[in-house]
C-alpha cells in the first residue's frame, strides 16, 4: 500500500500538459521525397505563442479503421478510452499564424508510420488533434557560436534556429539525411557553414552526426550545442559532450527525437 501511495502521490505532481483541441488539415505539400507539410487550421492557434526557435507540439491522428479520439493526460501520460496509445508523437510548430488560426507541421516520410501513414493520404478536411506548444530553446547569454547537429527530423527546429538566431551568433551546422533528395533549404539567413552527411546503406540515421562529434576534442570558448535526432546516435553525442569531453551541461542542448520502434 505504501508503494501504491508513493506512486499515486509522484503522479499527482506531473504537471497535466495542456489538453488535446481538434484541428483541420487546410493543405499538404511535397517538400521532397522525405518530407511532407501539413497545414492545420483551429481555434488553438489563435490562443498560442511560437516564439522560440525548436518549441514542440503533440500531435495525434486516428488510429487506421477508427475515428479520432482525444486522448485524456492520467497524470502520467495520454491514453484512449479503452486504455490505449493514441497514434501520437511530437513535432516543431512551423509559420504560426494566429490571426488566421493556421500552423503548419513538417512530416519525414517513411514506411510503417502512424502519423508519417496519415499524413501520406491526409486531405482538405482530415481531423487531427493538437496539445501544446512546449519550451523551445533559448539562446544563451555570451555565446558567439552555435554547433548544430541533427537529422531529418530536426531539419524544422534546425531552420527555426538560423531564422532566429540573433546576428552576432555564428552557426556550423550539421545534418544527416537517408538520401540527398532529403536534403532542403534551411531558411533565409546565411550560415557560416552547412556540412550534409548522407546516411550509409543499412547503417542506423544520426550515425554520422555523432562520428563528427566523437571528433571533437573541446568546445572553443563561447561555444554552445545543440543536437538533436534518433536516441542512440544522440546519447552518443551526449555522452562525448558529457562524459569525454567535460562539457558544462549548460553549453549543450542534445534531445533524442525517435526511436526505431517508434517510427
Amino acid at each position: 500500500m505504501a508503494d501504491d501511495d508513493l506512486k499515486a502521490r509522484l503522479l499527482a505532481v506531473r504537471k497535466a500538459p495542456p489538453a488535446f483541441e481538434e484541428v483541420t488539415v487546410v493543405d499538404r505539400v511535397e517538400r521532397s521525397p522525405r518530407m511532407l507539410r501539413v497545414s492545420l487550421e483551429g481555434d488553438v492557434f489563435g490562443r498560442i505563442a511560437v516564439d522560440q526557435p525548436a518549441m514542440s507540439v503533440r500531435f495525434v491522428v486516428a488510429w487506421p479503421g477508427d475515428e479520432l479520439e482525444l486522448p485524456e493526460w492520467n497524470g502520467n501520460e495520454f491514453l484512449l478510452a479503452d486504455g490505449r496509445r493514441p497514434a501520437l508523437r511530437t513535432f516543431t510548430p512551423l509559420r504560426h499564424d494566429a490571426e488566421r488560426r493556421r500552423l503548419d507541421l513538417e512530416i519525414v516520410r517513411h514506411d510503417g508510420g502512424a502519423v508519417s501513414g496519415w499524413a501520406e493520404t491526409a486531405e482538405q478536411g482530415s481531423v487531427a488533434a493538437l496539445s501544446g506548444p512546449g519550451a523551445g530553446y533559448d539562446y544563451p547569454d555570451g555565446a558567439d557560436r552555435l554547433l548544430v547537429f541533427g537529422d531529418e527530423t530536426a531539419m524544422p527546429a534546425i531552420g527555426q534556429l538560423i531564422e532566429m538566431a540573433p546576428d552576432h551568433l555564428a552557426l556550423d551546422v550539421h545534418v544527416e539525411t537517408v538520401t540527398p533528395e532529403a536534403q532542403l533549404d534551411l531558411g533565409p539567413r546565411d550560415v557560416d557553414d552547412v556540412t550534409w552527411y548522407d546516411t550509409p546503406d543499412g547503417a542506423q540515421p544520426g550515425g554520422a552526426l555523432a562520428d563528427r562529434v566523437e571528433t571533437l576534442t573541446g568546445l572553443p570558448d563561447g561555444a554552445h550545442v545543440w543536437a538533436a535526432g534518433e536516441a542512440s546516435a544522440v546519447e552518443r553525442i551526449r555522452n562525448h559532450l558529457f562524459k569525454t569531453l567535460g562539457v558544462e551541461r549548460a553549453r549543450g542542448t542534445v534531445r533524442g527525437y525517435w526511436k526505431p520502434a517508434r517510427q
